[in-house]
């Protein structure tokens, strides 16, 4: 469980017996390769940190015809509709799994139940919160500012495995171009 406490004190802060007693509310999970963890639709009622693996949020057009990949989150990420987690809306999103995944999960139940073992939880929510809006904030920054080539070249600087392990048509959806165009901007950066 080493690994849960290295996230929980990266995203939250909270360390000492704290830590010890929220990394007691996670439980290790597994999900295999296209199996879902969420379907448009449901409720959301757990959060997800990734041991390893690859899974895809992702929903479909207005016409339903096409696939739009929102996000894909790898190893040291966590995966959730927040949402519909904190707000018990039906979920917007599909996450479904690119490849065997190993997770650590904690219920709506038991993530409620952290105040009772970190006496600034309140505080440390609305941090971890207001983490998940900047990395949104900057991903729309970004999606609106950068050419095809910055966004190819941020995601290989910060994430470069994925372009190993996620099908291209899931990253160029995520990076809003086309597969050909990913492919053209990938081939350019090689030579």
């Amino acid at each position: 469980m080493q690994e849960i406490e290295s996230y929980i004190k990266e995203y939250f802060g909270i360390g000492g017996k704290s830590l010890a007693s929220v990394s007691d509310l996670f439980t290790f999970s597994e999900i295999n390769k296209n199996d879902y963890l969420l379907k448009l639709g449901q409720y959301s009622n757990t959060i997800h940190f990734v041991k390893s693996g690859y899974l895809r949020m992702f929903a479909y057009n207005e016409n339903g015809d096409k696939e739009i990949t929102q996000w894909i989150s790898s190893q040291g990420m966590f995966v959730a509709d927040l949402s519909s987690f904190m707000f018990q809306t039906p979920s917007r999103w599909n996450i479904q799994a690119l490849s065997h995944c190993e997770l650590f999960t904690i219920t709506k139940d038991d993530f409620h139940s952290i105040e009772q073992y970190v006496e600034d939880w309140g505080k440390l929510e609305k941090l971890f919160i207001t983490k998940c809006f900047i990395t949104l904030e900057n991903r729309v920054f970004g999606q609106l500012s950068m050419t095809a080539e910055e966004k190819v070249k941020h995601l290989l600087d910060t994430n470069p495995s994925i372009f190993l392990n996620v099908p291209l048509q899931y990253i160029a959806s995520m990076l809003g171009m086309t597969p050909e165009t990913l492919s053209r901007v990938r081939r350019k950066m090689i030579s």
